[in-house]
């Protein structure tokens, strides 16, 4: 074959570096906006934030009254006290009299210690960072006469531990991660494990709920009454206890069902995530993107100003294009174009949340009215289609973005379920049915509660078409136990 050259057309969807900033700001959440845009305009001297501004411009003004005052003449005066415009005297000092016996008093407006007064109450109060469990143990290992190898080892234990105070990943993997100069035995490491247990709080670095529990039913004073019961539960017939079957249990025990019952009792006391109460875990906050309002008898969808970044073009730096070398101007130009599309970007974000928003508040607004049984089925496809955007568009918009209605503060993804038949013809949303079962659930007789089939046949009589596995299943997600363990537990 001779080699040759071939053209071809075809085309192409090519995604431009601004293209594919205006998809990645589109995604990103508030804070992680807020963060973006300051790396942004701290790397492009043409950007600024409205506050920072503002500040330049207060410093600008604060110099020039300054300036004016001390461009002022002083007037030449031998004498200090003439000096003054208004012949004012200076005060004099006088000492003060400590002959009395009376304590003095420092919180006079006129001492330095008032000043340190003012400056305290002016300081928020700085509160230590919350201890860790890890923290905790270690200091609690610190203080216990252990040789250096035990010491080794319950560190490497103290750190393998989860949250709730476990070692989810067994001895295994702490004997793994153990120096290998050590060669420690898994006997070794187990009798670590058990004086690690009866550290504050009692429990941690057990292997299951089991091992946690007799843990801390061991540290009980062996006088303890049904402490030697609770053992045999916890050790023996746990599962039973699950089920509260409390006379089953005393026959296997070979109890009364009152000692069975008392036993029981004190498991309960006890705690099933010992390390779960020592986590620093920081607490997220979130702030509403957008407000929904009703105004009359339609409902409203506002940007939540403090949401949308103030971002601006630094007109100092852009008269200075017009001045710069040529190198220097061609550089600033484009660091100009790359703010500009940024702005514009910023307001094609804001945009386009909104009308996602209010397309959502439409479709939604017997939830705002009456609830979440009132939910309405809704596909991202569907409000893809009502504002004339792609699905993906629409998946980026409502992801972390927040919306604040009277019912509370809700992430837009919340708003969009799949949909069940109804007898009628339509369809109700899954939101709405589990609603619904939460509805049913609160007000069944704790002494009869309702079965799975039972609440399924409860929302057939409400038109809703829900199979019993499906019920199960929404169930599992409410957190609801099921009717045999709520019988139990009422």
């Amino acid at each position: 074959m001779k080699p040759g050259l071939q053209f071809r057309l075809n085309q192409q969807l090519a995604l431009t570096p601004q293209l594919q900033q205006a998809i990645r700001l589109l995604q990103l959440s508030q804070l992680e906006l807020a963060a973006e845009l300051r790396q942004l305009a701290e790397s492009n001297p043409l950007l600024e934030f409205a506050e920072d501004a503002d500040a330049e411009q207060d410093e600008t003004e604060v110099d020039g009254e300054f300036e004016s005052e001390f461009d002022k003449p002083i007037p030449a005066s031998s004498d200090a006290t003439s000096s003054s415009d208004n012949n004012d005297e200076a005060p004099e000092w006088t000492e003060p009299d400590i002959s009395t016996d009376e304590p003095i008093d420092f919180s006079s407006s006129n001492g330095s210690g008032s000043q340190n007064n003012r400056d305290d109450e002016g300081l928020e109060p700085q509160n230590a960072a919350p201890e860790s469990l890890q923290e905790h143990l270690l200091w609690q290992l610190n203080l216990t006469p252990m040789d250096a190898r035990a010491k080794a080892i319950a560190t490497v234990l103290i750190d393998a531990l989860n949250t709730d105070g476990y070692l989810s990943e067994g001895l295994d993997a702490v004997l793994a991660a153990l120096p290998p100069h050590l060669k420690a035995t898994p006997e070794e490491v187990e009798n670590v494990r058990r004086q690690l247990q009866r550290f504050d709080p009692a429990g941690v670095a057990s292997i299951d709920l089991q091992d946690c529990l007799r843990a801390q039913l061991e540290q009980f004073d062996p006088s303890t009454p049904y402490r030697d019961l609770a053992l045999r539960i916890v050790e023996q017939e746990l599962e039973l206890l699950a089920r509260n079957d409390m006379a089953k249990l005393a026959r296997r025990l070979h109890a009364t069902e009152e000692e069975t019952t008392s036993a029981a009792i004190l498991i309960r006391s006890l705690d099933p995530r010992p390390g779960a109460a020592m986590d620093t875990t920081p607490v997220e906050y979130v702030a509403p993107d957008v407000y929904a309002r009703k105004d009359g008898t339609r409902w409203r969808v506002l940007l939540n100003p403090d949401s949308q970044p103030k971002l601006s073009l630094n007109q100092h730096y852009c008269s200075l294009i017009a001045q710069a070398r040529s190198d220097d101007a061609s550089w600033m130009r484009g660091q100009l174009q790359e703010a500009r599309w940024l702005i514009k970007s910023l307001e094609s974000r804001a945009e386009t949340l909104l009308k996602v928003a209010e397309a959502i508040v439409r479709r939604q607004s017997a939830f705002l009215d009456y609830g979440p049984e009132a939910m309405q089925p809704l596909v991202l496809r569907e409000v893809a289609e009502e504002v004339g955007m792609h699905e993906s568009t629409i998946s980026r918009v409502t992801t972390r973005k927040y919306i604040h209605t009277p019912r509370g503060t809700y992430e837009l993804k919340y708003f969009f379920s799949s949909g069940v038949s109804t007898e009628d013809g339509g369809s109700a949303s899954a939101t709405a049915i589990q609603a619904m079962l939460r509805k049913l659930v609160d007000g069944e007789d704790p002494r009869k509660p309702l079965s799975d089939q039972a609440l399924a046949e409860e929302l057939h009589g409400k038109g809703i078409q829900v199979a019993r596995r499906t019920v199960a299943k929404y169930r599992e997600i409410l957190r609801i136990p099921s009717s045999s363990e709520r019988q139990r537990n009422s």
